[in-house]
C-alpha cells in the first residue's frame, strides 16, 4: 500500500540546463541516506540513457495508461506527446529501505509534490545565473535541436516566475558555492 514507509523528501527543481542534475549527483555522493528516485518518461532514450537507472521509459500509450490507474504521485505532459511522472511504486520502494528520497524533477512536478507533502518535503529551485546563460549551457550540451532549445527557453521564462513557490532558490552562477549551499541546506533539513 502507497505511503506505508512515509518519509522526508528532497525536491530538486529547474528549468532546463540550470544545473540540478549536477547538484543532485553531488549531494548523492555527500549523504549515504539519500536515494534518488528514477522518474518515468514517455520520451526516447538519449545515448548512454538505460531504462531503470536515467528514467523508466514508457511508451506514450503506457504512460498514459498507468496515469488512468493513479499509479503517479505527480505527472506532467512537459512537453506536446511527452510526459514525465513519479511512481507511487517508486517512493515505496525507497522509502522501504529507510532512505531519504532525492528527485531531479521540472518545475510543475516539484511544486505538486511540495503541496502534498509539505513539511516532509524540501522544494529547492535550482536558479540559473541569467535565461542567456541558461540557453547557452543548453546550446553547449548538443542534445537539442535549434527549435527545441526555443521549446525549452519559452518553458524556462516560465518556469522562473514560480520560483518564489519553493522553499529555497539556489543560485547556480558559481557551482562550488551552489553546491556548498545545497549540502548545507539538506543537512539542515535532515537533522530536523
Amino acid at each position: 500500500m502507497y505511503s506505508e514507509f512515509k518519509g522526508k523528501l528532497l525536491i530538486f527543481s529547474a528549468p532546463s540546463g540550470a544545473g540540478k542534475s549536477t547538484i543532485v549527483n553531488h549531494l548523492m555522493t555527500k549523504f549515504p541516506q539519500l536515494a534518488f528516485s528514477i522518474s518515468a518518461t514517455s520520451r526516447k532514450p538519449r545515448k548512454h540513457e538505460l531504462h531503470g537507472k536515467e528514467y523508466y521509459f514508457l511508451d506514450r500509450i503506457k504512460f498514459e495508461r498507468t496515469i488512468e490507474m493513479g499509479e503517479f504521485l505527480e505527472w506532467e505532459e512537459v512537453y506536446p506527446g511527452q510526459y514525465y511522472g513519479t511512481l507511487k511504486l517508486e517512493v515505496d520502494r525507497l522509502w522501504s529501505k529507510d532512505k531519504v528520497v532525492i528527485f531531479d524533477l521540472d518545475v510543475k512536478g516539484g511544486i505538486n509534490l511540495k503541496k502534498q507533502f509539505g513539511a516532509d518535503a524540501l522544494a529547492v529551485f535550482v536558479s540559473p545565473p541569467s535565461l542567456e546563460e541558461l540557453e547557452r549551457r543548453l546550446i553547449a550540451r548538443q542534445t537539442e535541436s535549434k527549435e527545441q532549445i526555443e521549446v525549452r527557453m519559452k518553458r524556462a521564462r516560465a518556469e522562473m516566475d514560480m520560483a518564489n513557490q519553493f522553499d529555497h532558490i539556489l543560485f547556480n552562477k558559481n557551482l562550488d558555492q551552489a553546491l556548498k549551499e545545497a549540502e548545507e541546506l539538506v543537512h539542515n533539513f535532515l537533522k530536523s
